[in-house]
């Protein structure tokens, strides 16, 4: 999977005024991270409000994706659930011959204990298709443990990488640290990506980083240079609006920036809203400091 490494993005899916997908916008955004240094592109994740697109809707954003790409960078396909065999019949039944991975978000809701995380992840394996465990505890409720993680990394080969997203930054360190080789861990948080890459994480599938791909992508790759000072600098330039676009949740905060650069036009669908106008106005001020 060494195709996955440095900066990916997860992709919003932008809307027209009608809330119908706005696909013109779409190709702005992906032509925009192509040109600019970005590695890899992830379609249908959190950020790109897959929960609130139909099953239909999903296949021409990923048909649409696929078509603008051409070949030109890896794509992931976000395919999770808290369900595992209907997940499994998924990864299964999709056509995934434009894609190098499923990024595949543990179970939400159940709140299943470390046992039942493992064998939902067992039952992804059997597959044969290479996954990326996904770990969000703010989203899932529920926390995928780094001894877990290493079990199932260690025990499947085809679980090649996950999207670490854990709070603590202990636990990044601890799965990097005894991985086993040819495992693979991506900062799911973009503000822990420098730190993590510089640790000997492979870098990030980052929110943040479609709206400054250039410099979010040029940080990375310092980083695993070795050029610690000139990636802080980058990181620290950052860092502010990295924290601005998640006060009210994500994608709201990405979408006005992406809206402020003329990208993409500012709307979401329910239950999420736009950015309300108090952090609208924080947001176009700092993006007037990078």
């Amino acid at each position: 999977m060494s195709k996955l490494k440095g900066v990916g993005v997860a992709l919003i899916t932008p809307f027209n005024e009608d809330l119908s997908v706005d696909f013109n916008s779409l190709s702005r955004l992906i032509e925009f991270n192509i040109d600019n240094g970005i590695n890899f592109l992830v379609v249908l994740g959190t950020t790109a409000e897959a929960a609130t697109l139909t099953a239909a809707e999903k296949q021409e954003v990923v048909d649409h994706v696929v078509k603008v790409n051409n070949g030109r960078l890896p794509l992931v396909l976000g395919i999770g659930g808290n369900n595992t065999l209907e997940v499994k019949q998924q990864i299964e039944t999709t056509d995934l011959s434009a894609f190098d991975a499923v990024l595949s978000v543990s179970p939400y809701y159940n709140k299943p204990n470390q046992e039942g995380l493992y064998q939902h992840y067992k039952a992804l394996a059997a597959t044969g298709r290479k996954i990326i465990i996904y770990n969000v505890p703010s989203r899932t409720g529920q926390n995928l443990e780094a001894a877990t993680t290493l079990r199932l990394a260690s025990e499947f080969p085809n679980l090649c990488i996950i999207k670490e997203a854990a709070p603590n930054i202990l636990q990044y360190f601890d799965i990097i640290r005894k991985k086993p080789e040819g495992f693979s861990l991506l900062s799911g948080d973009d503000e822990f990506t420098l730190p993590v890459t510089l640790a000997g994480g492979d870098g990030v599938i980052s929110v943040i980083g479609q709206a400054y791909p250039k410099e979010f992508s040029s940080m990375v790759q310092l980083a695993m240079q070795g050029k610690v000072k000139e990636a802080y600098e980058i990181h620290n330039k950052l860092v502010e609006i990295t924290r601005l676009i998640f006060v009210e949740g994500n994608p709201c905060g990405i979408k006005a920036v992406l809206a402020e650069m003329g990208i993409v036009k500012n709307y979401l669908r329910l239950p999420l809203i736009p950015a309300s106008a108090g952090l609208h106005d924080k947001i176009k001020a700092e993006m007037k400091n990078i």
